[in-house]
């Protein structure tokens, strides 16, 4: 199940974004930053998940990114449908690199020095794109299920893509609810315990935080931020902090040679292939997932030490 949302604040940063996040666990233990996906919010993580991280000695910080949940919206263009499909973003629109820097702006307002990054999906973009805009701020990289921009790689299946196109926008919650999980039967792992119910729970939540309305102009611009960004292979070589790649063997919204193509591009990068995983992360994979990542750091830390 989602995250329980009692806990939310915000952060006005210094570039005018407002971010609402979330902590979980010790203030004085060593930082866990979550970043969500395309369009997700903070209470995709699954509290089992986090509650994996925070047991294990860590304080955890999950946050919406901008054009997502109830941090701020931008006003700056998004691309139209064909823009998409000829993959040119408008020139005015945001990319990933504004949204790291996001992410670096809440570390110091929230008095982090330095933290591990984990990311998902276009999550693990901004992590990536972090991890070389703002190096000195990244104690470890993990990047789940995500790619380079590198468009011969990682792109949906597509089934992915004909759904993604013919879809559309709701007008209620109970529509969102369906858009939702109707994408997830596709792209998510229907077979995983009470995965029905969770997909029905983020959605009717995911809709209650955005204010009860569909808000598809902010996750388009969110696309063209990945879009303006695109091929960052030759930057990723500059990712100096330790990195670990998680991803699928069937994952039909960001195919696994995306994931290969990123532990390629960062110099001494562990790939790890997780046999059925797809671009899902539910409470079946909760611990599996964190074990891994746990691992990593706490490696890291000790080959550090």
């Amino acid at each position: 199940m989602s995250i329980a949302s009692h806990n939310e604040q915000f952060a006005d940063l210094s570039n005018g974004t407002r971010l609402c996040y979330s902590e979980h666990g010790d203030k004085e233990a060593p930082a866990i930053i979550l970043i969500a996906g395309l369009g997700l919010q903070l209470v995709y993580w699954p509290a089992s998940f986090i509650q994996a991280l925070t047991t294990a000695g860590f304080r955890v910080i999950c946050f919406d990114n901008r054009d997502a949940g109830r941090s701020s919206r931008s006003d700056t263009p998004h691309p139209t449908v064909l823009q998409q499909l000829l993959g040119r973003a408008p020139k005015a629109c945001y990319g990933l690199e504004h949204m790291a820097d996001d992410t670096a702006l809440l570390l110091t307002q929230l008095d982090i020095t330095q933290a591990h990054i984990v990311g998902m999906s276009m999550g693990g973009m901004i992590a990536q794109t972090l991890s070389y805009r703002h190096p000195e701020k990244v104690a470890s990289l993990t990047s789940i299920f995500s790619t380079t921009g590198n468009r011969r790689v990682g792109q949906p299946a597509a089934s992915t893509l004909w759904r993604l196109a013919r879809a559309k926008s709701p007008k209620t919650h109970l529509e969102a609810i369906e858009n939702y999980c109707e994408m997830m039967d596709h792209i998510g792992d229907k077979n995983a315990p009470q995965a029905l119910l969770h997909w029905q729970q983020y959605a009717k939540l995911a809709w209650q935080r955005n204010g009860s309305r569909s808000d598809t102009r902010a996750l388009h611009r969110q696309i063209g931020a990945i879009m303006r960004s695109g091929d960052r292979t030759s930057a990723l070589a500059n990712v100096k902090a330790p990195t670990l790649i998680i991803h699928g063997d069937v994952d039909h919204m960001v195919h696994p040679s995306g994931g290969e193509a990123t532990a390629r591009a960062i110099k001494h990068a562990k790939h790890i292939v997780i046999e059925g995983m797809r671009h899902q992360i539910d409470s079946a994979l909760s611990h599996r997932l964190a074990q891994h990542i746990l691992h990593h750091i706490q490696t890291e830390t000790s080959d550090a030490a």
